[in-house]
């Protein structure tokens, strides 16, 4: 199988198929916090998210939403002038706030030029049920995409991670969101200390068992003032080599189903916060080694999937 070529269902082959042209993401800085940072669960956040809040690529986060989508778009128009726009709601929590001010941020965000819909990013615990009828509405009217930081689907290691929710609390959030046919994407992160290859396969197995249209499979960052970083620097862990980072994403698009999107391989650590692996600073020289190796093993995205259909009940095709 293969998706223009490569051999795996790729975000940049399913928006070209749904709008018929090339769409690219602007991130942005809705002005939001997080539970996990404001007290209500932590004040220090996930032990791996940087003090931005996962918006260390947004340009100028201080300025307004227009002016943040206009410098990110003149840079995109170098290389594609007449593309279409998703504008993505990266940093922090941005289904947490009232629901007035949620609404009025979306609006704007759509209103900007070339906007063809909506990518947000949040939290599973933050989907209360005045935010989720504001993404209905929202659904119905544009395209729109949910990003919920899952990570792992165990308990222990969440705990470790301080991800400050429990199992049941996403299955919940994948469930509200999919019985309104918003489209839901996952991400997962590979290589945090203490999980086994085994462990991070048991969590790619549940994804392909949900109701979700996509996932990103993040390598895991160690990023300067983190209190990962603070834990590293006291006890040293053993971080992913890129080679075996570049076969366990193959194992994990193997076990994935074919119509998944695949939002991201590898993520992005600011280089001027990286502190490991350092391999990964070159971001698109991983991408065509997992391409090349996808190649010499003969794979592609859902080779064994069909192997897990039987206690894959209840999945659909599409949201």
């Amino acid at each position: 199988m293969n998706w223009d070529g490569i051999s795996y269902h790729s975000l940049n082959y399913y928006l070209r198929k749904k709008f018929n042209d090339k769409v690219l993401k602007i991130s942005l800085d809705g002005g939001f916090t997080c539970p996990n940072r404001d007290g209500t669960i932590s004040d220090r956040g996930c032990i791996f998210c940087s003090g931005r809040g996962s918006g260390d690529f947004i340009l100028s986060p201080d300025l307004s939403l227009n002016e943040q989508f206009n410098k990110g778009r003149k840079l995109l128009e170098k290389k594609w002038p007449s593309g279409k726009y998703i504008a993505y709601f990266q940093a922090f929590t941005n289904t947490y706030a009232p629901v007035d001010i949620l609404r009025k941020k979306y609006e704007e965000a759509l209103s900007l030029p070339g906007v063809v819909g909506l990518a947000i990013a949040t939290r599973p615990d933050c989907l209360n049920d005045e935010v989720l009828e504001l993404l209905d509405e929202i659904n119905k009217k544009t395209f729109l995409w949910i990003e919920l930081g899952l990570q792992t689907m165990h308990e222990k290691t969440a705990s470790f991670i301080q991800r400050g929710y429990p199992l049941s609390c996403f299955n919940e959030a994948v469930y509200n969101l999919y019985k309104r046919k918003i489209e839901i994407v996952v991400h997962l992160i590979l290589g945090i200390p203490g999980e086994s290859k085994e462990d991070m396969l048991s969590s790619v197995k549940f994804i392909s068992r949900q109701t979700v249209k996509g996932v990103k499979l993040h390598l895991l960052h160690i990023l300067k003032y983190t209190p990962l970083h603070e834990i590293y620097k006291k006890s040293p862990f053993k971080v992913l080599e890129k080679d075996e980072y570049v076969e366990l994403i193959i194992d994990c698009l193997e076990l994935l189903p074919p119509d998944m999107v695949i939002h991201r391989l590898t993520g992005d650590g600011s280089k001027d916060l990286l502190v490991a692996p350092n391999w990964s600073k070159d971001k698109r020289g991983v991408l065509n080694s997992i391409h090349k190796r996808l190649k010499e093993r003969n794979t592609w995205q859902g080779k064994y999937y069909n192997n897990l259909a039987t206690i894959n009940i209840g999945r659909e095709k599409d949201v």
